[in-house]
């Protein structure tokens, strides 16, 4: 569209219109590129009723012209509120009241979508307008509903009362629409005229109870639950609760008003279809102050949900989070516990899918009939068998920090070798040469074997740099191979080391017969006491292999003895039928001085 003619539209100025039309008769029909609006478009969207009856007594045709989206220029009017224009266009061509867009939306349905209550009492006058929306899926209360202009829902309820039900294209009601928007009054209007609305789902079988507690509209909810106390009930395809779709969403107050509604208490422990409770929701969010609520009311901490997992399961299993922390700590405090840690008693074997609740029950009655047949000295108070696991839960994290420092200490080893053997390579015992700038003592036995030892231990030492830096461990075996690995090649890079060392005093000291005899001394002292050390560790580390190759047999004879009556928990069994195998730390159960070698 020419600039000028676009100027003098925006603005209104019918004489600035009329001196581009003499000077270009065709310039009237140009468009806004994209939108492909016509003058006409622009008039009315701007109000110029002066201008648009110029436009419209010299081309009554673009009255029905669409543009980019077959919108009209009463669409245009309709929902910029403008009365005066709205009647001009009607008078002039009534068809196009009945024209819609590319979205399937009628002109009433843009004068709702903006709340002009003047423009829809104006279009009632076409009573054919609301019989058009009957086979559209979006209808005008849809719009007005979410514009929030309660005249016009009152309005259309009394004309068609019918379009309280009709669904959109996400299958969302009115009601819906006003709860998602928060529009109260509207709430209140639609659940007076049919009270079965509250329980109309959507597409995704959320009912408008559910829109309210994801948006976190309290009034809305209250407003609801007054008229269908059923609707607290209602959960969706994927089995959620009101309370589990406002733990999703984070909103907090809407949790805490439904858990001290009396209507509501039979939802605090209800799972959905994956058999996680608010609490799992929670702690998996990492909503500290949702799991210190929840705590607080009363709910099951140790229900299991359809993977085996309780509340603490799912926290532990991301404790690298900080926020994890005081969840841990306010669980464990409350009761919680780890699955593995259960009695048999506690497992509902409706909580479980239906593949493993078989193999609970035979569990759970195999552990009946194996109690009546065990003496008392062979049951175990329940308070002893917590107490070892949390002695060795605790062992178990301090050996994972032990092993995470020791891989650092490694490295930084590592390094300080590499930087000690570097520097002694390019400046050897004995020194240079001012005029060939070769070693002085390059030619000596004692020289070489400082050379091959200084090197040997340089790149041993930065092979293990590389490695460390290179490979990021994630489980605990993984990084105690890794260890095991690089530890070995640091005992070499330190022998290498101390053996260039020797080397290199050999190199540089006096050849006199008494000098030798004092080095010769030293180097039977510093080597003995290198070679004490690596001894000392050596059988350290044979006992520790021998007390692990023990404690294996120790457990497997235990494990065999016994089968079948099992002194595990259904849940761990469970596990073991399903992973096929137990896995245990050998190093921290075989070793009792409170530490282990690698």
């Amino acid at each position: 569209m020419d600039r000028r003619l676009h100027e003098s539209v925006t603005r209104g100025d019918v004489l600035a219109l009329g001196k581009l039309i003499e000077q270009d008769e065709k310039i009237i029909k140009q468009r806004v590129p994209g939108s492909l609006n016509t003058v006409l478009h622009l008039a009315a969207r701007f109000g110029h009723i002066d201008l648009a009856q110029v436009i419209v007594e010299t081309w009554p045709d673009m009255v029905s012209l669409e543009n980019s989206e077959l919108e009209t220029p009463l669409h245009v009017a309709c929902r910029e509120g403008h009365l005066e224009i709205v009647s001009l266009l009607l008078e002039t061509d009534p068809s196009v009241a009945y024209k819609v867009n590319c979205r399937q939306e009628s002109v009433l349905f843009a004068a709702c979508e903006r709340g002009n209550i003047h423009v829809f009492k104006d279009l009632l006058n076409f009573p054919r307008l609301l019989m058009l929306e009957s086979d559209m899926t979006t209808s005008s209360l849809h719009a007005a509903a979410s514009s929030g202009n309660t005249e016009i829902v009152k309005e259309i309820l009394k004309a068609r009362p019918d379009f309280a039900r009709k669904r959109d294209v996400d299958g969302c009601t009115p009601l819906h629409v006003a709860c998602i928007k928060g529009q109260l009054e509207i709430t209140r209007e639609l659940v007076k005229l049919d009270s079965n609305l509250c329980l109309i789902p959507d597409g995704e079988g959320r009912i408008p109870l559910h829109h309210a507690a994801i948006k976190g509209r309290i009034n809305i909810i209250g407003e609801v639950l007054s008229a269908s106390l059923d609707s607290a009930q209602a959960t969706t395809f994927n089995g959620e609760t009101i309370l589990h779709v406002a733990v999703k969403n984070n909103q907090y107050e809407v949790v805490k008003y439904l858990t001290e509604s009396p209507n509501t208490t039979k939802l605090r422990n209800m799972q959905d279809n994956d058999g996680n409770t608010i609490l799992h929701l929670a702690t998996a969010a990492k909503l500290n102050a949702m799991v210190m609520y929840i705590l607080k009311i009363g709910i099951d901490i140790n229900c299991l949900n359809r993977k085996g997992n309780t509340a603490l399961d799912v926290v532990e299993a991301d404790t690298s989070n900080s926020c994890a922390l005081p969840m841990v700590r306010a669980l464990i405090a409350a009761g919680a516990k780890k699955s593995d840690q259960l009695s048999p008693g506690s497992v509902d074997i409706q909580e479980v899918p239906e593949s493993t609740s078989k193999v609970l029950s035979e569990c759970v009655q195999r552990k009946s009939m194996s109690r009546s047949s065990r003496t008392p000295e062979h049951r175990s108070p329940s308070h002893r068998h917590h107490r070892q696991n949390r002695h060795r839960a605790k062992k178990l994290k301090l050996q994972n920090e032990g092993l995470r420092n020791a891989r650092k200490t490694v490295t930084i080893v590592a390094v300080l070798v590499a930087t000690v053997t570097f520097a002694a390579g390019i400046n050897p015992p004995g020194g240079f040469s001012q005029d060939t700038g070769k070693a002085i003592r390059g030619n000596h036995a004692a020289f070489k074997v400082f050379q091959v030892c200084n090197v040997a231990a340089l790149f041993l030492s930065i092979g293990v740099v590389n490695v460390h830096v290179s490979i990021i461990p994630f489980t605990r075996k993984t990084l105690m191979k890794l260890l095991t690995a690089t530890h070995k090649v640091m005992w070499l890079s330190t022998l290498f080391m101390t053996a260039a060392y020797i080397a290199a005093i050999w190199t540089i000291m006096p050849d006199e017969k008494g000098t030798r005899w004092v080095t010769l001394e030293l180097v039977v002292f510093g080597g003995g006491c290198t070679v004490f050390v690596f001894f000392g560790l050596g059988l350290m580390l044979t006992r520790h292999w021998y007390n692990k190759y023990k404690w294996r047999k120790v457990r497997q004879k235990k494990i065999k003895d016994e089968s079948p009556h099992s002194s595990v928990s259904c849940v761990e069994e469970l596990k073991m039928r399903i992973n096929q195998e137990t896995s245990s730390n050998s190093d921290v159960e075989s070793s009792d001085h409170g530490y282990h070698l690698y």
